[in-house]
Parts: C-alpha cells; sequence; structure tokens
C-alpha cells in the first residue's frame, strides 16, 4: 500500500517517538523509510539521529536522511516528491494549558499542497500500539470512495478491530423533506428514508471492496460532517480519523474556513489524509 513513507524529523523531545511510530508503519506496509530535516546538517545532529536510529533497532535497516536548508513547508514538500513519497507522517503540537492539539503553519502548508497522503499524529508513543478505533468519513464526496477503499486497506494491514465509516443527512435536505404540513409519522418516514440512502449509498462502495477481517459498522449523523466527525470520534475515544482532500486551497478557503481546516484546528485523534 505504501511502498515508501516519509517522516518530517524537528529535534525536538518527540523525535525519538515518532521515529518508533514510523519504524512500526515500515514494517507493517514493508516499506521504505525517509527522514526529512530541514536545516543545517550538523555532526552533532547526525550523531544524534544515529543513536536514536540504533536505540529503535533501525541501524540495520535502509533509512534515507534528507537534509534540506531553506522554507520548511517547501522544503519537505520537495523531498516528497523527489523521492516519491506516498505517506508523509507529521507530529502535531499540543496547545498551551488545555488539552487538545493544533497544527502550525508549517504542517498545515504541506497538508493542502502535498500531493501524498498525510498521516498526522498528536502523541507518538516511544513504545507503539496500533491503531484499533478507526473512523472513516463517508460523506457523500467526490472522494469519498477512494477514502473508504484507502480507510479499509490500512485497517487491514493494522488489524483494527472496530470500524466506523461515518456519513451525514445534509440538514438543508432534512429540513426540506420534513417541512409542511405532514404527521410526525409522515416526518419520521422521511427521515429514516434519508438515513436508509445514506447508508445504501455507503453500503454500495463497500460491495465493491475487499473487507475481509473488518469488523464495519455505519453510522449516519445530522449535521455539519467536520463537527460531527469531531464528536463522534470523541465519543468513542478513537485512535485515528481518515478522511479526504476534496479540493485545493484558494483565497477564499482563507477567507471561508474549509472543512478540514476546521479538523485541523482541534484534532479529535490522529489523523489519516487520503490524497
Amino acid at each position: 500500500m505504501y511502498q515508501k513513507i516519509a517522516l518530517a524529523i524537528a529535534f525536538s523531545p518527540r523525535m525519538e517517538a515518532l521515529i518508533a511510530e514510523a519504524k512500526r508503519l515500515i514494517e507493517i506496509f514493508e516499506s521504505e523509510l525517509v527522514l526529512i530535516h530541514v536545516g543545517l546538517k550538523q555532526p552533532e545532529l547526525e550523531a544524534k539521529l544515529s543513536e536514536i536510529l540504533e536505540a529503535k533497532g533501525l541501524k540495520t535497516t535502509p533509512v534515507k536522511t534528507i537534509w534540506k536548508e531553506g522554507k520548511p513547508a517547501k522544503m519537505i514538500l520537495q523531498a516528497c516528491e523527489e523521492e516519491k513519497v506516498d505517506l508523509l507522517m507529521l507530529g502535531a503540537l499540543k496547545k498551551e494549558g488545555i488539552f487538545t492539539y493544533y497544527l502550525g503553519s508549517v504542517a498545515r502548508k504541506v497538508i493542502r499542497k502535498a500531493h501524498c497522503s498525510v498521516l498526522t499524529l498528536i502523541d507518538p508513543q516511544a513504545t507503539p500500539t496500533k491503531f484499533s478505533k478507526v473512523v472513516i468519513n463517508g460523506t457523500q464526496l467526490e472522494v469519498t470512495p477512494k477514502v473508504i477503499a484507502q480507510g479499509l486497506k490500512f485497517c487491514q494491514a493494522e488489524g483494527a478491530q472496530q470500524i466506523h465509516i461515518l456519513n451525514e443527512i445534509k440538514l438543508y435536505g432534512l429540513q426540506m423533506a420534513t417541512a409542511g404540513e405532514g404527521s410526525e409519522d409522515e416526518v419520521n418516514l422521511t427521515r429514516r428514508k434519508l438515513v436508509q440512502d445514506e447508508i445504501k449509498y455507503v453500503q454500495e462502495i463497500l460491495d465493491g471492496l475487499d473487507q475481509s477481517g473488518l469488523k464495519i459498522n455505519i453510522k449516519v449523523t445530522a449535521g455539519k460532517w467536520a463537527i460531527e466527525l469531531v464528536r463522534y470520534c470523541e465519543a468513542i475515544n478513537a485512535d485515528i480519523l481518515v478522511m479526504g482532500d476534496e479540493h485545493g486551497y484558494t483565497f477564499i478557503d482563507r477567507l471561508f474556513p474549509h472543512d478540514l481546516e476546521e479538523i485541523l484546528s482541534d484534532l479529535p485523534c490522529n489523523l489519516l489524509i487520503v490524497k
């Protein structure tokens, strides 16, 4: 699935944990590992990195380290293009004083412009564990069939135990369908029909995919999908959210925040963005 995985590193206290997480994934997917650092290549940094790689059992594993100088986001993206990376791993930062996470400007730029999938980890562990509770965005978007397909492959490789595909009833559709003078029974029937239509949409995608070894739950909510995804991930204590990036970002997106931006501003869990 991922032939080449890259990890953007900074020489921070969390680097060791991020490398441990990357090691776990390259073993699962039998991938090559590329480390990307934007900054001056210095002997003491090389020595520190070599020490961590050895401690994590990567000394005998072919690991390519790329050192670049320049604007961080631009250099990370450039390295991913040059190395034909399939998956880029990033770390999220914790906000001061509260238990939520956010992405800095560099990570946001990388996520917007990356051509490869991006995995953001909010709490990397020196002794990693698998993602067992997975939420996949099933909202009706052009990218959704690909998101579900890639999400299921990821779950199969990971051995995930619980997969939840979350879809939504569009609020305007619900309001229009239940407007008027119908009885309460008629309104409830209309609502059930809308829910069934959303379940059918997801099920038709699933019918064409390999689901072996997976236990899948389709959940339908009513509301803005980005908000509902965050709420649902928090409610079930999800390990990772899988979603797509529907389109490129423009000046308009800066004026009117995109749904993805809403999620990035307050990450509920680890996040895999399928490109």
